[in-house]
């Protein structure tokens, strides 16, 4: 792969990334400070946000398999998006609000299944070269978050401090608009014989390993979600300065990093698919062991990057697993499968769960954090038994 191809698939998933993480983390605080939403109301609205990542990526795949070069579809979504997520800017009632971030979340959650496929396409090794491309989306959302924090911070919060990050968002999601033209041109592949490429798709469920990764996807990313919704909280909870906890929530990025351009590239040559995607699932009760402890902090934030480890072995891993096993012609929609079973049945069931585990622990006003951690290290853990004893390969 030449440096040129490597370069614009590099910013492609920088800008795919940093467009989510400049407006996606700031909501449930802005809905609450702003519009006075319980913790309950607010975690509805997320829910609802999860179900675009039901309904579109499908579609998505079916419009770059079957009728529209990959780089166009992802150009068209990211022009409509960029325009809904400035228009979101500038809303100041809770219905307009949420009404443009749902419209996004459907024109978005598609891309987030065609920009690996066109990635895969145009490697040759992709055990070795995938991580290293892929790594820069995660250096994307670190860029993006901490740039809408700042913004945040520096505005105070008000309508307007949440304004600036979506401005940001949508100015992030015209600039890809632009450079998704430049992309290598990834037309569909011939003629097919089934003209739904998201029917074929889908017959790929009929294959019990990719059924099984699947449905251990769905509950292994429900159970993470409920340290993305714990995770400040904890922290302060902990001890550590509501000024320091951005960059402690950050951490997670480092271990993503570290097993997208490192671990990846050595497990997957070296064990295979099936251990890699096992050790990936296991970072996370792992996380959860150590966090259940409550101290001594040095040692629980030294292991949030054991989230971003999980999420480079166990959701990347799984992308590029399953883009082995799908046809050429289908390979868009095979990637839309996991963004439907992970960011919209996993992170929907993930939002409805934390939200009961932690009113459920939570007395006088306090949550008890060792339980809240030790129900998903648990069920993370038998995730982890039930693959290896059901996955073959």
């Amino acid at each position: 792969m030449s440096g040129i191809p490597y370069a614009q698939l590099s910013l492609m998933m920088f800008l795919q990334l940093a467009i989510w993480a400049a407006w996606a983390p700031g909501l449930p605080s802005y809905l609450s400070d702003t519009f006075g939403l319980s913790g309950r109301r607010t975690r509805g609205v997320c829910a609802s946000l999860c179900f675009a990542y039901v309904l579109s990526p499908l579609l998505g795949g079916q419009i770059a398999d079957r009728w529209l070069a990959t780089e166009h579809a992802l150009a068209a979504a990211h022009l409509a998006g960029g325009a809904l997520l400035l228009a979101a800017a500038h809303q100041r009632s809770f219905r307009g609000l949420f009404a443009l971030l749902l419209l996004h979340s459907l024109v978005y959650a598609p891309t987030l299944a065609l920009a690996p496929s066109l990635m895969f396409r145009y490697l040759t090794r992709v055990a070795d070269q995938a991580g290293g491309i892929r790594v820069w989306g995660a250096v994307g959302w670190l860029v993006a978050g901490w740039a809408a924090s700042a913004w945040r911070g520096a505005a105070g919060r008000t309508g307007k401090g949440y304004a600036g990050p979506l401005v940001l968002a949508g100015g992030l999601s015209l600039l890809m608009a632009a450079a998704s033209l430049f992309l290598p041109h990834t037309p569909p592949l011939g003629r097919a014989a089934d003209p739904l490429a998201c029917r074929a798709a889908v017959a790929l469920l009929a294959h019990p390993n990719v059924l099984i990764f699947l449905l251990i996807a769905v509950l292994v990313s429900s159970q993470a979600r409920l340290h993305e919704v714990s995770t400040e909280p904890f922290l302060r909870d902990i001890g550590v300065r509501d000024g320091h906890v951005p960059g402690v929530t950050a951490l997670p990025v480092a271990g993503e990093v570290i097993g997208l351009a490192v671990l990846l590239p050595l497990l997957l040559p070296g064990v295979g698919h099936k251990w890699a995607l096992a050790i990936g699932i296991l970072a996370w009760p792992a996380c959860y062991i150590v966090c259940a402890l409550l101290g001594p902090r040095w040692l629980v934030l030294s292991s949030l990057p054991l989230r971003g480890l999980g999420c480079a072995l166990f959701f990347f891993a799984g992308q590029i697993y399953v883009d082995s096993v799908a046809r050429p012609d289908i390979k868009a929609s095979a990637q839309a499968l996991i963004t439907v079973a992970t960011l919209g049945l996993g992170d929907f069931l993930g939002t409805q769960f934390a939200g009961m585990l932690m009113d459920f622990f939570k007395f006088e006003g306090k949550f008890r954090w060792r339980p809240i951690f030790l129900v998903p290290c648990i069920l993370t853990v038998a995730c982890a038994i039930a693959f290896l004893a059901l996955f073959k390969g």
